[in-house]
């Protein structure tokens, strides 16, 4: 394989033919004409679908897509809580497929992960899913493999059989996605042989200049050396950027104008999925409040907010309430900056309003490698200064308690959840598995880094929108409508860290990936405390299959109930978990590419 970097399709040239090229989409064929326009919505109890190849053309060059029923994204599923659904999947693709229903509470031979629950759809074959549906709310469906990059996934909304908690007068969905010319394998032999292959923002000679003039020359000269010492860059925001990936919404690059109708004075119900493979979306919509009512299926006391980020498998239902009769935009701007997806909302077909510029590019700091002593690590970089939340401790070496203990721990070996909603100190120890101490992960082939101090990151927004003068959401916010369902307190505690190489594009979960590693055994029924410590710089959307997990958020009995929860770098965070499902569940990043290449474990409840 070449790896010619002076090829057209890099940098921003190739956001930009995705703007230029979004008229170009309906003249290629009856299956590419359906990129162009909404996807329709299938209603009922009873659902046929196809996977298959069709032309796709977002950037001017004509590839080839997998798509369901002929469209990307594939048709909007409406179903009702309460009912039994059947969807037949039948595969017209040259390869074994699947599809997985994210975020469903369904028996483990439905759930559709090919190795865990079936052997997948074979060329040819159809596949009969059927199962009742015990939840509400916005979800989506998905090839679990490398088709998702190229079109395989699609949006579903399950209305509650009791009625909706918050009133609205109209209803869209908005599907974030990435598309690029290149193969998911391209894509992944880029990064195996140079892991910031799409990073155009890495610092020059000329940033050198400007950093030195704010901060000093021996500053700026002690930061490069720190990281030129570690090999890594503190541009690398996302692995893959703008560089090859045109945005989509809905289907529709930026100029395709995808349109949500209003009347002013009406509320509108704005249901976003980030179906992107490997994309963080900050999303707002200038002029407009957006109240937030649900995350990932579940009904939340309301925040209005002025911007929230979604990470991949991440659902968030806004309501908005224009007044005026003007449009307005629907900008979600990926985490890095080197790209947007873009609608508008207006009284009448036609309109448009202006594009906001994008927010300077966010930068890495000390703080995300877990080498922060002391607060503030984020001060320089025009956000504002880290406080430690209570409880986190001050020494360099929290980040590796040994077994028996947790980061935070008291003398007394007590854990103090109180942090981020748990178990506060004081009521005893749990008893802990997996927990690996420094020593144990340093030097292993997939661990380039260990935090050696993590905390909980919970009331943060995320590098690129901490002070940055908007009322943006915080994990922290989220408050579940209702009490939990089950009252009990966790009996154990399970530790894992996500660890990485990155200048050689490896992912695990304690050094260790998923074709090596034994799975986690929960027994059928038990209450069990998940402990994340996020050891890479960067952030990792995690996503187990087959149970919620209650994220430990300082709300008490209210705690959010998610199915993917984003962990920010050098993180620590925990959730609760019922195993109440028996059967082989999958747990791992949704950054696809993470996925792919170990950042993955079995979860057995038996």
């Amino acid at each position: 394989m070449t790896h010619d970097r002076s090829k057209p399709a890099v940098g921003r040239r190739r956001f930009v033919q995705g703007i230029a090229a979004a008229g170009a989409v309906t003249s290629l064929s009856p299956w590419a004409a359906s990129a162009g326009t909404s996807a329709s919505v299938l209603s009922g109890t009873d659902f046929k679908l196809e996977l298959a190849t069709m032309p796709f053309n977002i950037t001017g060059w004509t590839r080839t897509a997998t798509a369901i029923n002929g469209q990307i994204p594939g048709p909007t599923l409406r179903m009702r809580e309460g009912d039994t659904v059947t969807l037949s999947v039948t595969n017209r693709l040259p390869f074994t497929s699947s599809i997985h229903w994210h975020g469903f509470r369904i028996p483990t031979d439905m759930d559709g992960v090919p190795g865990f629950s079936y052997a997948g759809i074979k060329t040819g074959e159809t596949f009969v899913y059927r199962f009742p549906l015990k939840q509400s709310g916005t979800y989506w469906y998905h090839a679990h493999g490398p088709e998702e990059q190229t079109g395989v996934y699609g949006s579903i909304v399950i209305e509650p059989k009791g009625g909706f908690a918050n009133r609205f007068d109209r209803d869209y969905v908005i599907v974030l996605s990435d598309w690029s010319d290149e193969s998911p394998l391209t894509i992944i032999s880029n990064l195996k042989f140079q892991s910031d292959y799409y990073n155009y923002n890495r610092r020059t000679v000329g940033t050198f200049f400007q950093d030195a003039k704010r901060d000093g020359l021996a500053a700026t000269i002690q930061d490069r050396l720190m990281w030129g010492n570690m090999r890594m860059s503190p541009t690398d925001i996302l692995d893959v950027s703008g560089a090859t990936y045109t945005y989509l919404m809905n289907g529709q690059p930026p100029a395709a104008n995808w349109t949500a109708l209003f009347r002013p004075g009406e509320r509108v119900r704005l249901r976003f999925i980030d179906a992107g493979t490997m994309s963080i979306f900050d999303v707002r919509i200038p002029g407009l409040k957006m109240t937030v009512v649900q995350t990932d299926g579940n009904d939340i006391v309301s925040v209005t907010v002025d911007e929230f980020r979604i990470a991949p498998g991440e659902t968030y239902d806004v309501i908005v309430e224009p007044r005026e009769p003007q449009a307005y935009t629907i900008f979600a701007q990926v985490q890095d900056r080197t790209g947007y997806a873009r609608g508008t909302l207006a009284p009448r077909p036609g309109m448009s309003a202006a594009v906001p510029p994008m927010d300077p590019r966010p930068m890495r700091t000390m703080a995300d490698m877990g080498m922060d002593h002391g607060a503030g690590g984020h001060a320089g970089h025009g956000a504002a200064p880290v406080a430690k939340p209570p409880g986190a401790s001050s020494d360099p070496h929290a980040g590796h308690a040994m077994p028996g203990m947790s980061n935070g721990a008291t003398k007394g070996g007590a854990q103090d959840h109180s942090a981020h909603g748990g178990a506060p100190a004081g009521q005893g120890s749990l008893p802990m598995s997996g927990h690996f101490s420094a020593s144990q992960l340093e030097g292993r082939v997939g661990v380039d880094n260990v935090a050696m101090v993590t905390r909980s990151r919970l009331s943060e927004a995320g590098d690129g929108l901490d002070g940055n003068g908007r009322r943006v959401l915080l994990l922290s916010d989220l408050r579940n409508a209702k009490r939990g369902n089950d009252p009990r307190p966790p009996t154990r505690e399970i530790v894992l860290h996500l660890t990485g190489n990155m200048e050689r594009f490896m992912w695990s979960f304690d050094g260790t990936k998923f074709s090596d590693a034994a799975p986690i055994m929960l027994k059928l029924g038990e209450r069990v405390r998940f402990t994340l410590i996020n050891d890479t710089m960067m952030d990792h959307p995690m996503h187990m299959h087959g149970v919620w997990s209650e994220l430990e958020n300082g709300q008490g009995d209210y705690r959010p109930y998610k199915h993917t929860i984003l962990v920010k770098p050098a993180e620590k965070l925990s959730f609760l978990v019922s195993a109440d499902e028996p059967g082989r569940w999958a747990f791992h990043c949704h950054l696809l590419y993470h996925m792919e290449l170990g950042m993955m474990r079995e979860v057995r409840i038996s």
